[in-house]
């Protein structure tokens, strides 16, 4: 019962918080509602970006790929810092510059509208097709197994996780629907520091329980128990090879986090350049710490149960938070996870309807449509879309490597066509339209055929890397066929200040030193 009661305790305060903050703003214009009406503050940007990207597809994913693998899969964190550095110097400045609200809309300006309309579509589809799905499934995994709702409601286990993932779709699709982007950054702040607090928790009681009051004994032990699950550096065989690092893997960071619809918008919510480079930078420290919270968990998970769950590793998570949890936190626990699926369906939701609004219902449909009808427009779209993912939930079940590399292959079908193109924007002057669009359908098409069509003996990340090459060439190729025709990019009235902040150059310098430092010392493991 008191589990119950923290839950929900944490989850109305939430809920609370959230509409007191948003009771007197606009949400009828689409700067308002997109964008926050851009007056977003570092400290929000972060928070916000932090729980839009931690979710339980990494609680649970990636836990229970640290259980099975060990510290190798920090590659996915880690580097993300190195990433985000590269989006506050160079990406955001340009971004705010144009004046975008959607990404596509920077490549209509670059290329043309059909590349525009392309990407846009190619987006709606990742959205429903790989992220959405998954976070609600592990949400449900998590939820269900603290609360035993299949017990409860008397059902079998699998009816309880639908149950489950609809209850939470459905909850995530009021945040989106009725506050915005707002809403869904107050929430996420919130929840990001219950996230930060809760996730540590676990690994600081489980350490102090197993060190008998000593944290750093039991530290000692876990690792005296498989000191291999501390090594950073993968093999040519492991879940992650350290050569992807060097790869695939750098084109992934590079779009995730500075040219991912979903996690940019915040950035582009912000009041000015000098609060987007803070909220960019203030990701990259939490990414460096995340990994006490995404991925230690597993290896303490192995301390205590051994390879037992190596067939489900993905309820590894739940175990160890049932195990080393007092009664009165699991509920808060339960909270903060819950607030965690909803802050990453909520901000994809919103992030689709952001794209389907202005990228093709003003430009396809209702060219003078008015502001307060696009805001409709979005939410019919984050509605419909809420319907498909829900649907679309149980499917993904019985990942073999675990959900989280399912995620990360789903999502190259469309990151890394997308990546090329953007960077090849952005450095290539001489690119044309059409060499876009080819390299899209020919980075979609060769990433399937190899990945899931002929299973080619070459690790996913790998391939991503040499589909970015091929892409590159492809591009060139075409270009010299069908070469560029325009040669001035469109450029907008500046909408907010862009002043840099004085900091952005020694934060970055020390989160990659940082980087750096972190697989010196653990690659020696």
């Amino acid at each position: 019962m008191l589990t119950v009661i923290t839950f929900i305790g944490f989850t109305t305060f939430v809920a609370f918080y959230a509409w007191f903050k948003l009771r007197k703003d606009n949400l009828d214009s689409s700067d308002g509602y997109f964008l926050g009406g851009r007056s977003l503050t570092g400290i929000v940007i972060a928070g916000s970006m932090f729980l839009t990207n931690i979710s339980t597809e990494h609680l649970i994913g990636m836990n229970g790929s640290s259980y099975k693998n060990g510290f190798i899969i920090i590659g996915w964190e880690v580097t993300s810092a190195l990433a985000l550095v590269v989006a506050a110097l160079y990406f955001i400045p340009k971004y705010l510059k144009m004046g975008l609200t959607t990404i596509p809309e920077y490549l209509e300006r670059r290329f043309d509208g059909t590349t525009r309309s392309l990407v846009a579509l190619f987006l709606m589809v990742s959205f429903v097709v790989t992220l959405l799905p998954i976070v609600l499934y592990t949400g449900a995994i998590n939820l269900e197994s603290i609360f035993n709702i299949s017990e409860v409601l008397e059902v079998s286990k699998s009816q309880g996780l639908w149950i489950t993932v609809v209850v939470i779709g459905v909850i995530g699709s009021f945040y989106a629907i009725f506050g915005g982007l707002k809403a869904v950054a107050v929430s996420d702040t919130i929840n990001g520091y219950g996230l930060l607090i809760g996730g540590m928790l676990i690994p600081i009681i489980a350490l102090f329980s197993i060190g008998d009051g000593n944290i750093l004994t039991g530290l000692e032990k876990v690792y005296e128990h498989a000191p291999e699950k501390f090594n950073v550096v993968g093999a040519k065989d492991s879940v992650m090879p350290f050569g992807v690092l060097f790869t695939g893997l750098i084109i992934n960071q590079l779009y995730f986090w500075g040219m991912n619809q979903t996690i940019i918008q915040r950035a582009f919510g912000a009041k000015n350049l000098k609060e987007a480079q803070k909220g960019l930078l203030f990701t990259g420290v939490l990414k460096i710490f995340v990994p006490l919270i995404i991925v230690l968990p597993g290896v303490i998970g192995f301390y205590y149960f051994g390879d037992s769950m190596y067939g489900n590793q993905d309820y590894i998570y739940p175990a160890l938070i049932k195990k080393v949890l007092p009664v009165g936190l699991v509920g808060f626990f339960a909270a903060v996870v819950m607030g965690a699926v909803l802050s990453t369906f909520n901000s994809v939701l919103n992030s689709a309807a952001t794209i389907f609004s202005i990228d093709v219902y003003k430009r396809h449909i209702n060219k003078n449509a008015a502001e307060k009808k696009l805001v409709r427009v979005g939410k019919s779209t984050s509605s419909i879309l809420a319907v498909f993912a829900i649907l679309a939930a149980p499917l993904v079940a019985g990942a073999p490597d675990g959900l989280y590399q399912l995620l990360q292959q789903l999502n190259g079908i469309f990151f890394i066509p997308i990546a090329s193109i953007i960077l090849a924007g952005f450095f290539l002057k001489n690119i044309s339209a059409t060499a876009a669009k080819a390299a899209l359908f020919f980075g979609l098409s060769f990433y399937i055929i190899t990945t899931f069509i002929l299973k080619v003996n070459i690790h996913f990340i790998h391939i991503w890397g040499i589909e970015f090459v091929l892409n590159m060439v492809i591009m060139f190729v075409v270009s010299h066929y069908y070469p560029r025709k325009t040669f001035t990019d469109k450029a907008e009235a500046l909408k907010v200040d862009m002043k840099s902040w004085k900091y952005a150059y020694h934060l970055s310098a020390a989160l990659v030193i940082i980087t750096i430092g972190i697989y010196i010392i653990l690659g020696r493991q």
